[in-house]
């Protein structure tokens, strides 16, 4: 794979930097829109994206991560350029054959992801996670570290489950959720619904 060139000179970013190095990819620079920022993790920071690709947007908020998703295609098509997302995968994450990862999708270190699980595009599934057989998370949703989505699980586009979740098998969390940090999911979640507790209750 080419250089690489994240945008957000964040913490996140310092982590898919090292995720990259682990794998003997070069962050070539950091992208911000912070004009006061110059330098991050050791490499530049420009506060241009146009002709740089392939990208990782390193945002860890999924609405900001999607803008910036979108920003970004939408100015490569209006100069008729392409524009490649590429992913970063962590050496010590565990992912079966018949997993499917999408573009821009982060899996950091510990993760595991099982058999024939559907990871969506622009994803987060952060230190220690694991996403069990047959599991569908849609575009754009981070899950946290440490929370563990039992197999046939399905979670809809943009939806954040905290640090420590459990959410046991075959269950359906919707688009657009935030799920508390240790939260136990029992039940379905419908859209754009803030829960947490133990058993998870709708806010």
């Amino acid at each position: 794979m080419a250089n690489v060139y994240l945008f957000g000179a964040s913490g996140h970013g310092k982590v898919i930097k090292d995720i990259l190095n682990a794998n003997g990819i070069k962050v070539e620079a950091f992208v911000d829109d912070n004009l006061r920022v110059n330098e991050c993790a050791g490499r530049k920071v420009l506060h241009d994206a146009g002709g740089l690709s392939p990208m990782i947007v390193s945002i860890g908020v999924n609405r900001l991560r999607r803008m910036i998703v979108n920003r970004l295609g939408a100015k490569a098509n209006a100069e008729c350029r392409p524009l490649e997302f590429a992913t970063a995968i962590h050496p010590s994450a565990i992912i079966s054959p018949s997993a499917k990862i999408g573009e821009g999708t982060v899996v950091m270190a510990g993760a595991v992801i099982n058999a024939d699980a559907v990871i969506g595009k622009h994803c987060i599934v952060n230190t220690g996670a694991t996403i069990d057989y047959d599991c569908v998370i849609g575009d754009f949703c981070h899950i946290t570290p440490g929370a563990n989505i039992s197999g046939g699980t399905h979670i809809g586009e943009r939806t954040w489950i905290g640090v420590g979740v459990c959410v046991i098998q075959c269950l359906t969390i919707g688009k657009d959720c935030m799920i508390g940090a240790g939260s136990v999911v029992v039940k379905d979640i419908p859209d754009g619904v803030t829960a947490y507790g133990n058993p998870c209750r709708e806010l």
